[in-house]
């Protein structure tokens, strides 16, 4: 039997819309896209304190992301909300070697999908609060 592998587009993939944990507002930006979906546009904050703009891709497991400021990869920032100015980064530390701390935002469907601070980290999860209704709202959105 020949393995053989279905080219996956960025169409194919999924895309979060995302909020605030704080203020419940979104995060998503459809002015600046990053493959054809809105992004998700947040303040940084890099390790010599100067705030810029971060968008970040919102197709789950697409790690491209855009920035006005310097991002050096393996430094830890802190993400910071547009809207309310809260600070994003929670007190759990990344499984990662930077010791990067986890930041938090809220899907829209239910759920949480948390990623790391450190520029570069892949680490990344999804936790949902109601496995059925999440499910069923996805079905709902995406059509799978």
């Amino acid at each position: 039997m020949l393995n053989q592998t279905k080219e996956v587009k960025m169409d194919d993939k999924i895309s979060f819309n995302v909020k605030c944990p704080k203020c419940n507002q979104t995060l998503m930006d459809y002015n600046n896209p990053i493959h054809d979906k809105p992004s998700v546009h947040i303040l940084v904050k890099n390790e010599i304190n100067k705030t810029g703009n971060l968008w970040l891709c919102s197709t789950y497991g697409c790690y491209d992301k855009q920035s006005d400021i310097d991002l050096p990869d393996n430094t830890n920032v802190e993400m910071i909300c547009p809207h309310c100015n809260a600070l994003l980064n929670t007190d759990v530390n990344c499984k990662c070697e930077g010791n990067g701390k986890m930041i938090k935002f809220n899907i829209d469907i239910g759920g949480v999908v948390s990623i790391c601070s450190r520029v570069g980290c892949k680490n990344h999860y999804v936790m949902v609060d109601d496995l059925e209704l999440t499910l069923r709202r996805f079905h709902r959105e995406y059509g799978y």
